[in-house]
């Protein structure tokens, strides 16, 4: 009969379920809970496996640079690192509240890790997330351009209710990635979060847009629902590695 039961759970996939039952049988825990306790537990096990599944591929989908958590942060004050205002963010609220998130600082002081972490943590929470570098992603709807398949990237943009774009600003926008900015933000303003992380002052990315009445466009969209978190000090990678110099060096 327990044979039975168990090619029926895995037949209808219920994953969980079968780990749990299993688990029982083989450890006689089914003797000391009632029928009402055994079913439930049989089901909060199923719906656990089932939900840690969903956090595992929307965690894949999003394809972020690297793994980063919140809970890793540094918070120095002299970083500029509100650690009120990120904890504020992981909850998730940014992103039912369509808001957008500009991160600045020079290179290796901790964006695009801080951006990473925000994204993963909303993936926990079950938001759909995708991680993007600006000059790939231009690079590559460009090519989609060319390849008839544009239409399906930017409906897959779409759907996400958080798209980091990673390294805005490293070079000017032609007039094609311009367009498609501009369509990308016009999209995704008053429906969803944006988080774009730039070596580049936000103040500056109107000359890095180029086209004023679009520049304008853009920035009006970004700007006036953003929280903006501007990054100070040295970069981050040097402070650790000259860390790991240091101890080297003592423990020679």
């Amino acid at each position: 009969m327990n044979a039975e039961i168990i090619e029926k759970m895995k037949t209808m996939k219920f994953y969980g379920m079968l780990r749990a039952f299993r688990s029982n049988l083989e450890s006689g825990a089914m003797n000391n809970l009632t029928t009402d306790e055994m079913v439930a537990h049989l089901i909060e096990e199923e719906w656990d496996d089932r939900y840690n599944r969903k956090i595992a591929r929307i965690l894949l989908n999003a394809k972020f640079r690297y793994k980063a958590s919140i809970e890793q942060m540094y918070f120095e004050a002299e970083r500029g690192m509100d650690k009120n205002l990120v904890m504020r963010l992981a909850d998730g609220s940014f992103i039912e509240n369509k808001e957008n998130i500009l991160i600045t600082g020079s290179t290796g002081i901790g964006k695009s890790y801080l951006a990473s972490a925000l994204g993963q943590q909303a993936c926990t929470l079950g938001y759909r997330v995708m991680y993007l570098n600006a000059s790939k992603l231009f690079a590559k709807l460009k090519m989609a351009k060319a390849d008839n398949s544009y239409i399906t990237e930017i409906a897959k943009m779409e759907r996400q209710q958080l798209i980091i774009l990673d390294d805005f600003g490293i070079q000017p926008l032609d007039a094609q990635s311009r367009s498609m900015f501009m369509e990308i933000i016009e999209d995704r303003h008053g429906k969803a979060s944006t988080l774009i992380t730039s070596q580049v002052p936000v103040s500056k990315w109107y000359e890095v847009i180029g086209e004023v009445t679009i520049a304008d466009a853009i920035m009006d969209r970004l700007i006036h629902n953003a929280h903006r978190i501007e990054l100070k000090g040295e970069s981050l990678r040097k402070t650790l590695k000259n860390k790991t110099d240091n101890q080297s060096e003592i423990n020679n």
